[in-house]
């Protein structure tokens, strides 16, 4: 599968995960958000940016737990749950967030 965005094709892998993460940008996640009935909005892109910058610092993406724990430092108790986070990625904080935000696959996501 691929997208096209601003003349670019990102491609993907079977999973809807770009293959060069240095092709993402912000209008490819609101392509990806809206193929899944999904409008990001203010809450969504805080999720996303934190796992942008995570994955600078530590070259992985979080799995959901970890994920949850570090948005719970970062932004806060009432953010950093799992209710929250499947508010706003009902697919899997940790699966759907990641794909948005241009990263692989988490370690421990099936």
């Amino acid at each position: 599968m691929a997208y096209e965005v601003n003349g670019v094709t990102v491609e993907t892998d079977e999973e809807g995960y770009i293959e060069d993460l240095s092709k993402w940008s912000k209008e490819l996640a609101e392509i990806m958000a809206k193929e899944d009935d999904c409008e990001l909005s203010e809450e969504h892109w805080e999720i996303i940016n934190f796992l942008r910058e995570y994955y600078e610092e530590f070259q992985i993406a979080p799995a959901v737990r970890v994920l949850t724990k570090q948005i719970g430092k970062r932004l806060g108790p009432e953010k950093g749950n799992s209710k929250y986070l499947y508010e706003l990625f009902p697919y899997g904080p940790a699966k759907q967030a990641c794909r948005y935000a241009g990263l692989p696959k988490p370690t421990g996501c099936v």
